[in-house]
């Protein structure tokens, strides 16, 4: 708000500033002409009194313009002199005294500003700004002022925003680190109160309690990953697909508002070159994500894995209620989110692992119901 204010300053201030240097051209234009029109109007009038009349009427002219002027002889006397800053008057013309050291001196203020020209003669004009200029002068000032101000304050207001992204970026992350490892510390809980069913069947929930220990390993690696070098060893992308979609299968609602995983994958699938640990979170933060979008309603994910050329294509889609059009441009950014309470972090986690660490592409593909996310790995080199 503050930019936008000094923003709007700083455009009223340059209209203002052209429209009187727009006024003062159209004077200067004025007056020029008429100086014209009166030297010419002179030079035709046989009577030299009038020539003279005509000659001091625009002598007073040019003093009301404003411009300070001192006129010099070839011998360097002042003979003349108007517009000084000075108190009395030296140069008037009846009662000034053209030998007041003040012209001197405000002469070399005015040569040390501009030059002095060049009368035919040996005669020298010493002048400076007009009122116009000076003003101006001052309005160019402030511009650079408002100008410095604006920029400060935009740097200002992006580091504060910067600083509140990386803020709500941490907030996510703690959020995201405490539903990875929630969902296996749940399922192990419930697992241990079945050893207290009378008839516990053992081995299968020492099976069930493995596959959370490793779940939880798993999620220890991912968060160690964070500002480190990815790795690069070859990925079945295939394998990696059914053991994400095989550990959501036992967690998943089972009588009401059933959903349903299903992998499609040649067994080991094709070969893409990256970091397994990684690649494992991206999949998996889009089967939560279709997950998420049944959770009350029940429906069918389909998980497929194949090779197109030289990439691996993952797909992951849903019959839920698909992705809504006011978040789809900026569907993968942190904090996007179409859920109430989410914090829009899985997505974003997932195209950075893509994008960014595998030179990859992760996109939203149109369907007709639910949604539909692709995406594209380049295949490991053989």
């Amino acid at each position: 708000m503050i930019t936008m204010l000094l923003a709007l300053a700083l455009g009223g201030v340059s209209l203002w500033q052209a429209w009187g240097i727009v006024n003062f051209l159209r004077n200067e234009a004025r007056n020029t002409s008429l100086v014209y029109g009166t030297l010419i109007g002179a030079l035709a009038d046989p009577d030299p009194d009038v020539r003279t009349d005509i000659l001091f009427d625009l002598v007073g002219n040019i003093t009301a313009s404003g411009i300070p002027l001192v006129v010099t002889d070839p011998s360097g006397a002042v003979s003349a002199c108007a517009n000084l800053p000075v108190d009395p008057n030296p140069c008037h013309i009846t009662q000034g005294d053209l030998n007041d050291p003040r012209i001197r001196e405000y002469m070399r203020e005015l040569d040390r500003a501009n030059a002095p020209v060049e009368a035919p003669g040996g005669w020298q004009i010493h002048f400076g700004a007009t009122a116009v200029a000076r003003q101006l002068t001052w309005l160019a000032v402030f511009q650079l002022m408002v100008l410095g101000v604006a920029v400060a304050t935009a740097v200002w207001a992006y580091r504060a925003a910067a600083h509140l992204h990386r803020d709500r970026l941490w907030v996510a992350m703690a959020r995201e680190s405490a539903h990875q490892l929630g969902t296996p510390l749940m399922s192990a809980a419930a697992w241990i109160e079945r050893l207290r069913d009378p008839e516990p069947n053992a081995p299968e929930i020492a099976r069930f309690l493995r596959a959370d220990l490793d779940r939880l390993e798993r999620v220890a690696q991912r968060f160690e990953r964070i500002g480190r070098p990815a790795r690069q060893e070859r990925v079945a992308m295939g394998s990696l697909v059914e053991r994400v979609a095989a550990y959501f299968r036992p967690r998943l609602p089972k009588h009401a508002n059933v959903v349903v995983i299903q992998v499609n994958a040649p067994s080991a699938g094709p070969m893409v070159s990256g970091d397994p640990v990684l690649l494992e979170w991206a999949v998996e933060a889009l089967v939560r994500n279709s997950i998420d979008a049944l959770s009350g309603r029940g429906g069918h994910i389909e998980v497929s894995v194949q090779r197109q050329g030289d990439s691996v294509i993952v797909e992951v889609e849903d019959d839920g209620p698909g992705v809504g059009f006011e978040v789809r441009d900026n569907l993968f950014e942190p904090g996007v989110t179409t859920k109430s309470g989410g914090w829009g972090i899985g997505l974003a986690l997932a195209h950075r692992i893509v994008d960014d660490i595998h030179s990859g592409r992760l996109r939203l593909e149109p369907v007709e119901r639910g949604a539909k996310f692709v995406a594209e790995l380049p295949v490991a080199s053989s």
